[in-house]
């Protein structure tokens, strides 16, 4: 698979971001870790909201993958939507990580201040929609569907957070009873 210059750009984010964090998180830093020059990146992502909103992109992307993934194997989307992230897993503490970071600049995004951050807005309301929609297609009740959305963004928040998790046996029985 060839590597595209934004892909490189935005790997480059990623790896600062999490190495680094936020403070580091610059154009030009990006630009210096992709090997590309500033008007570079400037020609692929017009500016910092633009190169953040296209991570949210990617990371919209691979949590399809991974959905995509869980039903081919028989899971729902609710019960993908509900599991608990593994910080054990390797791949998972990275995604928990990055999400933190994201999390991180993300705040220092002012969502008023014109169009370029609505880009960012609007990336975090598809990833979210894609959910959303996901959970509506499969549940019939709207307002259950609301319920498995809620538990598991704060199950995620929690796992975000650092905080620890709720019971596993407790939360084994908030499943069941969402989902039956």
């Amino acid at each position: 698979m060839t590597t595209t210059t934004r892909d490189r750009i935005l790997d480059a984010l990623e790896t600062l971001l999490l190495d680094k964090g936020m403070s580091q998180m610059t154009l030009e830093n990006v630009a210096a870790a992709a090997g590309v020059s500033k008007g570079g990146l400037l020609y692929h992502f017009k500016s910092k909201d633009a190169l953040l909103a296209g991570l949210v992109r990617r990371l919209t992307d691979r949590a399809r993958i991974q959905l995509d993934d869980s039903v081919a194997a028989g899971g729902s989307v609710a019960e993908w939507y509900l599991q608990i992230p593994n910080s054990d897993s390797t791949d998972e503490a990275l995604e928990l990580e990055l999400y933190r970071s994201m999390l991180a600049t993300m705040r220092t995004v002012d969502a008023t201040a014109g169009p370029e951050t609505d880009a960012v807005q609007q990336a975090l309301a598809e990833m979210m929609n894609s959910w959303s929609d996901g959970l509506d297609a499969e549940i019939d009740d709207p307002v259950r569907a609301d319920l498995v959305r809620l538990v598991g963004d704060g199950v995620y928040l929690r796992a975000l957070l650092g905080l620890p998790p709720i019971d596993p046996e407790r939360y084994r029985r908030v499943v069941e009873h969402l989902l039956h």
